[in-house]
């Protein structure tokens, strides 16, 4: 059983919702969009990116983990609704301070989850500093070259999941 913590969820039950738009303005978001759009240029796979600020009650009193809230977005987008399996998730979670990718079996058979860690660990540093818009970036573009290398670019790419970011 998963281990509820009251102070977690006084800091999601007390987290305003604006937060995610003070870490990402419109315009962040819309420099991100345009990253991930020259990102799958370059390669076969297909980026999402989600930012949250906070999650409800009936998560948190289950003891949701930021990995598992990130594959329960996975799944609602349908990331893995690729002709490839190669979708690719970028979930920020702002009040747990969490960064996860979540990689469909195509990618993942190629790309050990430990490179998608190092990744979301250097991200989570830039995060620190407050430089969130910088730190996905970052990310997309650690994120293209291990695609470019494993997921090259055929020429035909078709565009299968839409790269605007989504605020949850």
């Amino acid at each position: 059983m998963t281990r509820v913590s009251i102070g977690r969820i006084l800091r999601h039950l007390m987290a305003p919702q604006w937060i995610a738009t003070r870490a990402f303005p419109r315009a962040a978001l819309e420099r991100i969009e345009a990253a991930i759009k020259a990102s799958e240029g370059a390669h076969r796979g297909e980026i999402r990116f989600v930012v949250e600020a906070a999650l409800d009650l009936w998560p948190l009193l289950k003891g949701i983990t930021p990995r598992e809230r990130a594959l329960e977005v996975f799944s609602q987008l349908r990331v893995w609704d690729t002709q490839e399996n190669s979708g690719i998730l970028v979930y920020v979670q702002l009040i747990d301070h969490d960064i996860e990718i979540v990689a469909d079996r195509g990618i993942s058979a190629k790309v050990p989850q430990a490179e998608w860690d190092a990744i979301c660990c250097r991200m989570e540093e830039t995060f620190r500093a407050r430089r969130y818009e910088q730190g996905v970036l970052r990310g997309i573009e650690e994120i293209t070259a291990l695609l470019i290398r494993h997921f090259p670019s055929r020429g035909i790419n078709p565009d299968e999941l839409p790269d605007k970011p989504v605020v949850l």
